[in-house]
């Protein structure tokens, strides 16, 4: 298999000398994968100052925080996947801020983005829970895009499998540290790939179908921070699932649970009693109007 290929067999698919960089300028090198959270990051601010204008509010606060907050999630990704990866970079600490050797885990970035959004509501007296409304709304739609950054890089990948969906992969064109025992007893056949879930796959299909939900909900919210408690909720749950098969987990030290899937959990048992209370509340105040 040529190392430049990637193909899903079962679906007749097969593509050849899929590029991770394009040369611009002569002999200037550019990632796919920068490329494509550039764009989604684009979108994003887009659909989210469209999301404020269409329900009557300000576009402009997005417009302004759009440059902290995605800054903000950038060291924030970065930071949750060192803090987490600590043995790769202890030896060698200026490593930490080289970006173009990858290393950006989702959930930093969330964090990162929504302690922005907090922050500017707070300095300019605005409602937090509503930009953060606007800003869960979009980030589904960003993680589904960003997520091809993974296919490009061939990374992100699950275990061995069969189904109708599985990807092969060179094994020259992977990170050995991903290619898990269990994939390494299918390579010892005689295989020159891997063939395995595409987790990056079927993340970028749960997050495409929860921004579509969320979008034509949005206006028929019953309170401010729903969206955020929606998306966080129905996120972690995808990603508890689809965590589960990936080779490349970021471990919680002690434990030796993946860190992603604790996240997850955490994200939706707060969700869910946040959201049980709010409608609870809200259901009495409804009440108290009609008995008026």
């Amino acid at each position: 298999m040529n190392p430049n290929d990637i193909s899903f067999p079962n679906l007749n698919i097969y593509l050849t000398d899929v590029p991770k960089t394009i040369t611009a300028f002569g002999d200037f090198t550019i990632a796919l994968y920068g490329m494509i959270i550039g764009t989604a990051m684009i979108l994003c601010v887009i659909t989210a100052a469209y999301d404020r204008k269409s329900r009557g509010l300000n576009p402009d606060a997005i417009w302004d925080l759009a440059f902290y907050g995605i800054l903000s999630g950038i060291i924030g990704a970065r930071a949750y996947y060192v803090i987490f990866s600590w043995d790769m970079y202890k030896g060698n600490i200026p490593e930490i801020i080289n970006l173009r050797h990858g290393g950006l885990a989702i959930y930093g970035g969330v964090i990162g983005g929504f302690l922005a959004v907090f922050i500017y509501s707070l300095i300019k007296h605005e409602n937090p829970l509503e930009i953060a409304d606007s800003v869960a709304l979009v980030f589904p739609l960003g993680q589904a895009i960003g997520r091809w950054g993974n296919f490009f890089n061939r990374e992100a990948f699950g275990g061995w499998c069969e189904n109708v969906l599985a990807m092969r992969l060179p094994v020259a064109a992977v990170r050995s540290g991903d290619i898990s025992p269990e994939i390494q007893s299918h390579i010892s056949e005689g295989l020159d790939y891997i063939q395995v879930h595409p987790t990056f796959l079927y993340e970028s299909l749960w997050n495409t179908a929860l921004f579509i939900g969320l979008f034509l909900y949005r206006k028929n919210k019953k309170f401010s921070g729903e969206i955020l408690f929606l998306y966080l909720f129905f996120y972690g749950l995808g990603r508890f699932f689809i965590e589960a098969l990936r080779t490349d987990q970021l471990i919680m030290p002690g434990v030796n649970f993946p860190v992603s899937r604790i996240v997850a959990l955490a994200c939706m048992l707060v969700s869910a009693v946040f959201i049980m209370i709010k409608r609870v509340s809200v259901g009495h105040s409804s009440q108290d109007l009609s008995q008026e």
